[in-house]
């Protein structure tokens, strides 16, 4: 994903409008899980143990980027775990081209839960890691691949942990996951010359070839950069323009749930990332939580797009306040 400046996104605004980019044994907290017990019983509690080894297992096979063994061995366990979990799995073999005119054997994995119901909420991440630590302190690694504990996998983690939660108590919804490869291969910042809608090519893929026809959901959600410690939620501008009420449904359900520490009630900015590929190309409102640090020049964490992406970033309270924020509003979004 990138951050775009205000002009940038005013157009890319304009034209999405007229379309119509091996865990060690630390327990969860137990606090964090009593708050969700005394809310509502009829909503899974998230276990943020589980999402971590999800989250880790992931990491392990290396680098995830496209043209790989481990790319290859990683999607078979994406797909390996979702059927054990009991969804429909459709798998989406894509030859896709990168900034660079690299031909990538990329492959979007999906599972869905009641697919019978017309009733769907879309929950979606990214499972590929950035080829390039463009943004290292250290230029020497500029061409090296990303670990992408964090960028990728913390997001993927979570949701085969919701996965794994559907599986033991039907939601009495339609739920698809699905996880977009090729979101990270944009034009790096080595490349002189950017080259607009790069990034998200698996998601671009899918809006124009659903995995079933003419598909439509009532809302999505996109998980990215979500399991660092301390992370902090701002309200993504895109999100806000194509599905307010959605992202006031979700970090309302946050602050009930005490996790208001992690999801800001205040604006951040406009990122390039799956979500707007698919209200442009699927009209699906959607809404994308991502870490934001204003504080930053990227307005991402420190360790973005560089080498430090591993899991020594990766905290179980984070992984805990989103699950069960997701898992909350799923269950019980009337």
């Amino acid at each position: 994903m990138k951050m775009v400046n205000i002009f940038s996104v005013l157009i890319s605004c304009m034209i999405i409008s007229s379309c119509g980019n091996k865990g060690t044994s630390q327990p969860a907290s137990p606090g964090l899980t009593e708050v969700k017990q005394e809310n509502k019983s009829t909503t899974p509690v998230f276990n943020a143990d589980s999402a971590y080894t999800y989250t880790e297992n992931q990491v392990a096979f290396g680098p995830r980027v496209p043209n790989t063994p481990a790319h290859k061995a990683c999607a078979q366990y994406l797909a390996r775990e979702l059927k054990r979990f009991g969804a429909q799995v459709y798998e989406q073999d894509m030859q896709l081209t990168a900034y660079d005119n690299t031909r990538l054997e990329a492959r979007n994995i999906i599972g869905a839960f009641n697919p019978e119901s017309n009733n769907r909420i879309l929950l979606f991440a990214h499972w590929d890691s950035r080829p390039y630590a463009d943004h290292d302190r250290d230029a020497a690694n500029h061409r090296q691949p990303i670990d992408g504990a964090d960028d990728g996998a913390s997001g993927v983690g979570v949701l085969l942990e919701i996965a794994r939660q559907i599986s033991m108590q039907d939601p009495g919804k339609g739920i698809d996951i699905i996880f977009f490869d090729a979101e990270d291969y944009g034009t790096p910042e080595f490349v002189k010359e950017y080259k607009p809608d790069t990034w998200c090519l698996g998601s671009q893929f899918w809006a124009k070839n659903p995995h079933v026809p003419n598909y439509r959901a009532e809302f999505g959600i996109l998980l990215d950069m979500i399991g660092s410690k301390n992370a902090t939620f701002y309200k993504e501008q895109t999100s806000v323009r194509y599905a307010a009420p959605i992202v006031e449904l979700v970090w309302n359900t946050a602050r009930e749930l005490g996790y208001g520490k992690y999801f800001i009630n205040a604006k951040g900015g406009y990122i390039t990332d799956d979500h707007q590929y698919v209200i442009a190309g699927r009209n699906i409102p959607c809404i994308d939580i991502i870490n934001y640090d204003p504080e930053t020049r990227s307005g991402f964490g420190s360790y973005w797009h560089t080498v430090n992406d591993t899991m020594e970033n990766i905290d179980r309270e984070t992984l805990k306040a989103m699950g069960q924020t997701v898992l909350e509003v799923i269950y019980n979004k009337k």
